[in-house]
């Protein structure tokens, strides 16, 4: 419950989610448009990449920090947007990213050179990460009781689920009907909308007097661009070029500063005791994993179908549907599940499932039918539909809700970062070679391995020490 005034000196008492009046779908929905908003634009961009290859004569480099890009400033920026987060209030630095992101949405689309459509999706990331920390924490807030919270993160990620399958379709759709500007102005009115809910029927969470570690997030934002720039730039330039080298100096040099830093200062960046307890670890580590494995694939895929196999962006939309389709559903049966299974033991079994999925395209060649990459990929998804819920409950379950806006940040990093890197690795494979289809195979290869590992890491970290929370090992 929180108390606020009602006038003069008298108090009420309003259920920590806000009004009475407002009902839980209703702030579902307002919570998830930002969510909705940051994946939707991974997957429609995917689609949308060979045509605005050829649009502004972009090179596959380019296009890599057109994806990457807004990856990185999105990662690098999320364990600063939780500090501001709990120093402000998470519905207002909610609020913040969303006008950020809507409006840098509005300059991609208008970006004439393939420069400018970087320089806007840097600024695109930056959004991202200011609301999507604080969205996960005004869920918690909004919805205290465990049982209620588990569901409600089930159909969260369904409602963003939906939109990221819909994604590639609706893109392809787009890209084809109006151009690839379509895609960053279909932003513009679920950013609308999500804004105007948030701000009428969200209760403000509240914040905490907390310091802001700036110069450890500078360290930790010059890391994470050096070693973007050195797995982008490497394949063009050659890994041991002088700036690709250089880069590898300054990423190392600044995480040995942050290293020392975090060792000696009261406000780190990284909330380390929290690592101490094995489900947070676990969460984290099959986050990075997870997002390394979806992400990276659907950047391949999204190029695979359009360059190799010569399909236009509307059908290779349609040809991504069936594969992604099941990711909504699969959320929907979590949130059916959850209480029947320990979170552990859900993401151990579906991360084994996705891997060996996705090993079995491995033997992928041009004469491969269609089919056969659908129902594989398919298989994978639905997986990974019971993964990415199952894990953020189990960071918060480990973190418990009052760590909440730290957690949700350090989740999210972790992330990102799987996905800038899933996408630079793919990016190095398809440049290192001329033939898609031996590309794709190796790139089943990382992303089933990925899986793999995520599984083993849910296992002996997850399931294993279940019930235990990163707060209680750490006192």
């Amino acid at each position: 419950m929180t108390t606020v005034r009602t006038g003069g000196a008298q108090t009420a008492e309003v259920p920590a989610g806000g009004r009475r009046d407002v009902p839980s779908g209703v702030k579902i929905t307002a919570l998830a448009t930002g969510f909705v908003m940051a994946t939707l634009d991974v997957t429609v961009v995917n689609v949308a990449g060979a045509t605005i290859q050829e649009s502004l004569d972009t090179t596959l480099t380019q296009l890599t920090w057109i994806v990457d890009g807004y990856v990185l400033t999105f990662a690098s920026l999320l364990m600063l947007a939780g500090g501001l987060a709990n120093r402000i209030g998470a519905k207002t630095v909610y609020l913040w990213g969303m006008g950020v992101f809507f409006l840098a949405s509005l300059a991609c689309a208008l970006a004439p050179t393939a420069e400018t459509l970087i320089a806007a999706r840097l600024v695109q990331g930056a959004g991202a990460a200011l609301f999507m920390p604080s969205s996960l924490s005004l869920l918690v807030f909004s919805f205290p009781e465990k049982r209620q919270r588990t569901r409600m993160l089930g159909l969260w990620s369904a409602i963003v689920a939906t939109s990221s399958g819909l994604g590639p379709t609706v893109g392809g759709l787009m890209v084809s009907a109006f151009g690839w500007e379509s895609i960053f102005l279909l932003n513009l009115p679920i950013g609308a909308i999500g804004m105007a809910m948030t701000y009428r029927y969200i209760a403000a969470a509240e914040s905490r007097a907390t310091r802001l570690a700036v110069p450890g997030h500078l360290l930790w934002i010059v890391a994470l661009a050096a070693v973007s720039f050195a797995l982008i730039e490497g394949p063009q330039l050659g890994w041991t070029a002088g700036p690709v080298l250089t880069a590898y100096a300054v990423a190392v040099t600044a995480a040995a500063l942050l290293a020392l830093r975090e060792r000696r200062v009261t406000n780190p960046v990284m909330p380390w005791q929290l690592f101490r307890g094995p489900g947070f670890t676990g969460a984290n580590l099959v986050g990075f994993l997870f997002n390394f494995a979806l992400f990276g694939s659907t950047f391949m895929l999204g190029l695979y179908f359009q360059h190799a196999r010569g399909a236009t962006p509307f059908q290779a939309g349609l040809e991504l549907l069936p594969m992604t389709i099941f990711f909504p559903v699969a959320n929907i049966v979590y949130a059916r599940i959850s209480a029947r299974f320990s979170n552990g033991t859900l993401l151990t079994a579906f991360l084994l499932l996705a891997g060996a999925a996705s090993l079995s395209m491995v033997t992928i060649t041009a004469s491969t039918p269609y089919w056969v990459v659908a129902v594989a990929v398919g298989v994978a998804n639905i997986g990974a539909g019971i993964i990415s819920p199952g894990m953020t409950a189990a960071l918060v379950d480990a973190a418990g809700p009052e760590n909440a806006n730290v957690a949700g940040s350090v989740l999210n990093a972790n992330r990102q970062i799987g996905s800038l890197v899933g996408i630079a690795a793919m990016g190095v494979v398809l440049h290192s070679t001329s033939d898609w289809d031996h590309g794709a195979a190796i790139s089943f290869l990382a992303v089933g391995l990925a899986y793999l590992l995520g599984g083993l890491s849910a296992w002996r970290l997850i399931a294993r020490p279940e019930g235990r929370s990163a707060v209680t090992a750490a006192t």
